[in-house]
Parts: structure tokens; C-alpha cells; sequence
């Protein structure tokens, strides 16, 4: 509460802070996986057991059009093992993207089928 009882519209706790934070990742993940279908595709979930650091999904595209994406929320970076994980997957020739933003999907995705 602000001063008097009255509270601010810019006071937050910190706990809806990282919840907002993860549902902003998830919702980007949902309009990833809405946007490959659209292009034809499909966008499973990457799960590496024992392998940390790769990214969060694949992108299938048609024409064997393929990338690794990682998923953050706005404004959020990857980790130190994340990007030489990337820098690894690059190396062998493979695309990698890290998306914290919707309007990054269509560049993306353009990106990807004209490979």
C-alpha cells in the first residue's frame, strides 16, 4: 500500500513478477508452434536427458528446412551453457535462434525456409 492506505498501480509483487515472466515465455512458445503450422510444419518440444543447455524446439519446415529455437521470456538472455550449446549446434551447421519477442517469429521463420 502506498501512502495513506492508498496503493500505486506501479507497485508489483515479486512472485507475479517471475510467474508474468514464464507466462510471456509460454505464450511466445504457443504462437512459435501456431506459426510453424501455419508454414506447413511442425515444432516438437527438444528434450535432451543428460545433454543441458540445448534449446527448447525444433522447426520442421517443409523442403527439410530445420533449426533449433530457444524461447525467453521479453528482455531475457540465455545462459553461459546455452549459447556453447548454440555456438556447438552452429558449428555443425544447424541454425539456432533465440526468440523473446512475437515479432520476431516471421523474420524467423522467412529466415528459415529461405535457407
Amino acid at each position: 500500500p502506498g501512502v495513506g492506505g492508498v496503493t500505486h498501480l506501479d507497485e508489483k509483487p515479486i512472485l507475479n513478477t517471475l510467474t508474468e515472466q514464464i507466462m510471456r515465455e509460454k505464450i511466445i512458445e504457443q504462437q512459435l508452434v501456431q506459426a510453424v503450422k501455419h508454414k506447413g510444419g511442425i515444432c516438437p518440444k527438444f528434450v535432451s536427458p543428460g545433454y543441458d543447455g540445448m534449446p527448447d524446439r525444433l522447426v520442421l519446415l517443409p523442403h527439410g528446412r530445420i533449426a533449433f529455437v530457444e524461447l525467453k521470456a521479453p528482455g531475457k538472455k540465455m545462459r553461459p551453457l546455452q549459447v556453447h550449446r548454440k555456438r556447438q549446434l552452429e558449428a555443425l551447421g544447424f541454425p539456432v535462434y533465440c526468440i523473446d519477442n512475437s515479432t520476431q517469429l516471421g523474420g524467423m521463420l522467412d529466415a528459415i525456409q529461405t535457407s
